[in-house]
């Protein structure tokens, strides 16, 4: 029986995150689901209907659109039997993804003689335009994407500009404050080690120790692509900041508040210090706030060789 690790990419705008949800009884009822007149879809509409059709529970409530969901969906159907598919990062609704990692066994469904590249074509074939699956390889039989991975890495794209942002906006967080980028690295720096991270952590997190190791912790400016004769004349142009953060592991919303107290340093209401005194005291009320998903993206998951993959 055949263990496949994927690598997924996703934008979350749509998604209400990785997990698969459905909601409690008694919640919303799925839609009627009607063609269009004629009783046959153009391949348009088909397209549009399978996009948005909205899987039900056999009591008829509404099943949430997840990443997961619609993953698992498609490799029922590529495989022909039934399949779990799990993922190393339960990311939140609105998270993006560009390395999200994930993993299911079958049986006679996709022998390993069929070929990893056929797999990733069948597989995106039956996915929606926002979830892509772009590579796949034959894993350890006891391969976890959770258990066995050694560390993750979140970028968190920041928008500083009197103007809102307008193409990208649904993968940036816009603040209209001038941000100090040497000030958040040094604030970043007190992060990077062991710590624990309760002050980091949202509440009703639900894990037993907030003890994590953050590897690298970096904030950059880029480019913005976004300009105008306004932002050109303004005295704070549009900027573009990013914040990348790795670690081995991270509490419910951590990047989020990271980012948030990052922000705040760079702003002036925070200094290193209060950064350092956050995590001794390990109270959430002296970190920053929680920023909004949308500018959250998880860029990858890493394992060790020998237990990601058989090659």
């Amino acid at each position: 029986m055949p263990r496949y690790k994927l690598t997924i990419a996703y934008d979350g705008t749509n998604f209400c995150g990785w997990q698969k949800q459905e909601p409690p009884a008694g919640g919303p009822v799925a839609p009627e689901k009607v063609l269009p007149k004629g009783g046959t879809a153009s391949d348009a509409a088909a397209e549009a209907a399978a996009e948005s059709a909205v899987p039900t529970t056999p009591d008829d409530r509404v099943t949430l659109r997840t990443v997961q969901e619609v993953i698992e969906r498609a490799v029922r159907e590529v495989v022909r039997e039934p399949a779990i598919v799990m993922g190393a990062s339960r990311t939140d609704a609105g998270v993006h993804a560009k390395g999200q990692v994930a993993a299911f066994t079958c049986g006679e469904g996709w022998p390993t003689d069929r070929g990893t590249d056929k797999l990733i074509l069948a597989l995106n074939s039956r996915l929606p335009r926002d979830v892509v699956v772009i590579a796949a390889e034959i894993a350890s039989p006891t391969f976890d994407p959770i258990g066995d991975c050694t560390a993750k890495a979140y970028s968190y794209l920041i928008h500083v500009s009197p103007n809102r942002p307008l193409w990208d906006r649904d993968y940036v967080h816009h603040v209209w404050s001038k941000l100090d980028v040497d000030l958040m690295n040094q604030a970043a720096a007190r992060l990077i080690g062991e710590h624990d991270f309760a002050a980091f952590a949202a509440a009703g997190h639900g894990r037993l120790s907030t003890v994590r190791t953050i590897f690298t912790c970096s904030v950059t400016e880029e480019t913005s692509p976004q300009h105008s004769a306004l932002s050109a004349q303004h005295p704070f142009p549009n900027r573009r900041i990013r914040i990348d953060v790795s670690g081995n592991g991270f509490l419910w919303n951590m990047v989020r508040i990271i980012a948030g107290t990052l922000l705040d340093a760079g702003r002036g209401w925070l200094s290193p210090d209060d950064v350092s005194s956050a995590i001794q005291q390990k109270d959430r009320r002296k970190a920053g706030p929680t920023l909004p998903a949308r500018g959250l993206c998880l860029e990858w998951v890493k394992y060790k060789p020998d237990i990601a993959s058989t090659a």
